[in-house]
């Protein structure tokens, strides 16, 4: 029988939730409230006065050919950012675990890069990338291609990508590795001892077992590729060249703190956090369902 933890009262719950309440409140909350607030009014750049217009600005960014090119930019964004992520960590997690000797400095060194910051990294790739220093390109002008993500916006939205994908793919390797040492062996080698071979075993067996692990981390890359890949865009390409890779989070910066257009800005924060919610509903709601826990 399950012994479980009871409290006499109710100040004691109250105090254990109440510093992620705080922080939660501070830091979640109230900015969205104010984001909110805000999205109903121009205000002046200078902060001195505003108009309320409503939904005025929602209906100046529907009506935006740029705004509705950046939701198209955004879903090839985060499609090929979530698949370059997840895809290799499975890979170098399916290596990590049949390693025996040297498995530990293996594992050690595919973790590090997710120490790196995004702007980091996103400077890291921009030197290797760089049209006139840049190692990579330079080894690319003696193979006869000429890159230049400067000015070519496929080469741009490839790098973006790229450098986005580099460090989440530890994060996701430590996810799908301990996944990995938690198959049952035992069932493993039956179905070796009946003539399955690896890459049999692999899709009927062990990919199976780790969907709960897989969906947790499309979940978490899907909102990682929204959110947190500003400092990689701002550091390589600033959203260009032609707002090629003026994802929604970008455009927020861009309009808001750039172009000083406050009422736009919020409006799209609001907008971006609507779509990111229902996105993380549509994913529990139909793809939880091939889960098998």
């Amino acid at each position: 029988m399950e012994k479980r933890v009871t409290f006499r009262g109710w100040w004691v719950p109250a105090l254990l939730i109440a510093p992620q309440v705080f922080i939660s409140a501070v830091f979640f909350f109230y900015p969205a409230g104010q984001a909110v607030w805000q999205s109903l009014f121009i205000p002046d750049p200078f902060g001195l006065s505003s108009q309320y217009v409503g939904l005025g600005n929602f209906e100046y960014l529907l009506g935006d050919k740029f705004y509705r090119a950046s939701f198209v930019t955004t879903a090839m964004f985060s499609i090929l950012v979530t698949l370059c992520s997840m895809i290799p960590a499975l890979f170098l997690a399916v290596i990590a675990d049949r390693l025996i000797k040297g498995s530990g400095v293996y594992r050690t060194m595919l973790i590090w890069p997710y120490a790196v910051a995004p702007a980091i990294a996103g400077v890291l790739w921009l030197f290797m990338f760089n049209t006139r220093v840049g190692v990579v390109s330079w080894y690319l002008g003696n193979l006869g291609y000429d890159w230049n993500h400067v000015l070519n916006g496929g080469e741009a939205m490839g790098l973006v990508v790229v450098a986005s994908s580099w460090g989440r793919i530890s994060y996701n390797f430590l996810f799908f590795f301990a996944a990995l040492q938690a198959v049952p062996r035992s069932v493993i080698e039956a179905a070796a001892i009946d003539g399955a071979r690896f890459w049999k075993r692999f899709w009927t067996i062990v990919l199976p077992l780790l969907s709960p692990t897989t969906f947790f981390l499309l979940v978490v890359n899907v909102v990682y590729s929204f959110f947190e890949t500003f400092g990689v865009i701002h550091t390589i390409t600033s959203g260009g060249p032609q707002q090629s890779t003026t994802v929604l989070v970008y455009k927020v910066f861009a309009d808001g703190f750039v172009g000083q257009d406050l009422g736009s800005s919020s409006a799209q924060s609001v907008i971006l956090l609507f779509v990111v919610g229902l996105l993380t509903i549509v994913q529990f709601k139909f793809v939880e369902k091939r889960v098998h826990y």
